[in-house]
């Protein structure tokens, strides 16, 4: 079986970041969402990426965000990849100088094959539970069972994540990758460095 990846998402302080690398994280995402409480400044995000080590990527996530603060981002931080959290077509999403990831929230109804042809030059496809109003985040888990099988493009789960549920998704679910913000924090956008290391041994665990 693959090894399943890791993103640790919401990061807003070089401790946590490097926590998240030394534990083992192939991914370490930035909110670029005003309105999120793990949102980061483009700068504050710039120096935390300067001091990683190699072979960590970079992913900065937006929600319907001008084209224009995209590119501010991409040109502050250097930023790897894209995570697109909004209504934004596959047009928009193509039209930056970075591959991308397109979110899809797990609203009933949603025809996931029919999305995963429309982004079909997404690097992934991140699948998230869906409350109304929120874009994401919302530390609620939705039924794995809904997922269609054999997934038709490299699959990030998200979604209510813990060290406690997670081996589980991996084996239910057996995604590419998985990704944590909520489930390995103290408080909003502050890690529990135990709570990283932990997530990251169940999921190795599950492989």
């Amino acid at each position: 079986m693959n090894r399943t990846r890791v993103k640790i998402c919401g990061i807003t302080r070089l401790e946590d970041a490097l926590c998240a690398v030394e534990a083992g994280a192939d991914s370490l995402g930035f909110v670029f969402y005003s309105k999120s409480p793990r949102a980061i400044e483009p700068q504050a995000a710039a120096e935390i990426i300067r001091k990683l080590p190699a072979f960590v990527t970079t992913t900065g996530l937006f929600v319907d965000a001008d084209a224009e603060y995209i590119d501010l981002v991409i040109r502050e931080t250097r930023i790897d990849l894209l995570q697109f959290h909004g209504d934004e077509s596959p047009e928009f999403c193509n039209s930056f100088s970075r591959p991308f990831i397109k979110a899809l929230r797990m609203k009933p109804g949603l025809n996931l094959n029919n999305e995963y042809q429309r982004y079909s030059d997404s690097q992934a496809i991140l699948l998230d539970a869906y409350r109304p109003g929120v874009p994401g985040g919302t530390g609620e888990v939705f039924d794995w069972d809904l997922i269609p099988t054999p997934h038709k493009a490299p699959l990030i789960l998200a979604g209510g994540l813990t060290c406690d549920n997670v081996a589980q998704a991996v084996e239910v679910v057996q995604p590419f990758a998985v990704d944590v913000s909520g489930g390995v924090e103290q408080s909003k956008g502050i890690k529990d460095a135990v709570k990283i290391v932990k997530f990251i041994n169940e999921v190795t665990r599950a492989n």
